[in-house]
């Protein structure tokens, strides 16, 4: 049985783009502690490490960056890890934008995260997952919730906390539900990075962007985001 009632503390996956900000603000506005947990694992689009530690800093909240660099090397195959990948454009549910899976990434990170909460005694693990990625990622789909609910709670079992959750609050809903309880909530979305592209500003025409702008376009919310590209791009 899932808990009814939030947890106390949890660990967040915090990339600094917008589904794990908004993960934490919700999860503030519930009064749960925070911990929130980043992750260098070699991405070209490093810089939302720096919208992360400045977000941490807005939400008053413990932040630590994992340095997984190593990790990048030999998870290839990526556009998000090899730059000889050229990142596609286009709608985020395109065929093209399959390039983009970096192999089992959540599975490395919520496992980490896992034992971070085991360390500092947090009774969950919380990350962003949403509906709109359950297409193209399979690590974020319902069935990988479950199972790795259960590989985390099997491979610590005696000292995890008794009533620990893995808490994924938008896993069924979608991009645009999840501007609109940012909204709800007072996030300050110009301060989050989408962009897999990671140059200066957000390119607008890569996958990630499209999804960024549709979402705020559908949930009536003003997007506060500088896009270089004014429109929203073809697939590759």
């Amino acid at each position: 049985m899932r808990r009814s009632t939030p947890p106390r503390h949890a660990v967040v996956i915090f990339s600094g783009g917008l589904d794990s900000a908004v993960t934490a603000y919700k999860l503030r506005a519930e009064k749960v502690a925070l911990s929130l947990l980043s992750f260098n694992y070699g991405q070209r689009h490093v810089k939302e490490l720096d919208h992360a530690a400045n977000l941490a800093v807005q939400l008053g909240a413990a932040h630590d960056i994992v340095d997984l660099t190593s990790l990048g090397r030999i998870l290839g195959g990526s556009a998000l890890t090899d730059t000889a990948i050229p990142v596609p454009l286009g709608h985020y549910r395109a065929e093209t934008m399959r390039s983009t899976v970096v192999p089992n990434r959540n599975a490395i990170l919520l496992e980490i995260a896992a034992g971070a909460a085991v360390a500092a005694g947090a009774d969950a693990v919380a990350f962003g997952a949403h509906a709109g990625d359950h297409a193209i990622y399979p690590d974020c789909r319902p069935e990988f919730f479950t199972a790795i609910e259960r590989s985390m709670k099997a491979g610590n079992e005696g000292h995890m906390a008794v009533d620990f959750q893995l808490v994924a609050p938008f896993l069924n809903l979608t991009k645009t539900d999840i501007v609109r309880e940012g909204a709800r909530l007072g996030v300050p979305f110009e301060m989050t990075w989408s962009c897999y592209d990671g140059a200066e500003l957000h390119c607008g025409a890569c996958g990630t962007c499209v999804e960024r702008r549709e979402a705020f376009e559908g949930a009536g919310v003003s997007d506060p985001t500088f896009y270089r590209s004014a429109r929203k791009g073809a697939a590759r």
